[in-house]
């Protein structure tokens, strides 16, 4: 098994979901075809730059249309995911982090910032209760 292919268990899984199907049958078979798609969607590469090993990109990349058109891989999808447990599911955001532009950023209630506006425009002081004194301009 190569980096990025189906494993023999993953296989296992996803072989009783292919069943029967219409059109003519593939000379590499639906393996190879599947561990194409899965090797594209890790790399992330384009269709065109495919390795040899997996055939022709063009007939990989249309039966890979079919599929998707007549809902092939929805109904795989949907048959391998996992049962989400209400009571047991557990959600760590210790590596969620924001970008250190975040902080600042437009948006938030007017209110909010009229607020903070008014909180830091107050007076820091007490004036003084002597009165100014008034200088004369007269000698």
């Amino acid at each position: 098994m190569r980096r990025h292919e189906l494993s023999d268990v993953e296989w296992s899984r996803i072989e009783p979901l292919l069943g029967s199907r219409t059109g003519p049958r593939s000379k590499r078979g639906d393996r190879d075809f599947i561990n194409a798609v899965v090797w594209r969607v890790k790399t992330g590469v384009q269709w065109r730059d495919l390795p040899e090993r997996f055939g022709h990109w063009k007939t990989v990349y249309n039966r890979f249309h079919r599929w998707t058109k007549t809902g092939r891989w929805e109904a795989i999808f949907k048959a391998l995911r996992l049962d989400v447990d209400e009571l047991g599911s557990l959600a760590d955001a210790s590596v969620v982090r924001a970008h250190q532009d975040a902080a600042g950023g437009k948006g938030g209630s007017e209110a909010m910032l009229w607020g903070v506006l008014e909180e830091v425009f107050q007076r820091k002081f007490t004036p003084s209760l002597r009165r100014e004194v008034s200088r004369s301009t007269s000698r």
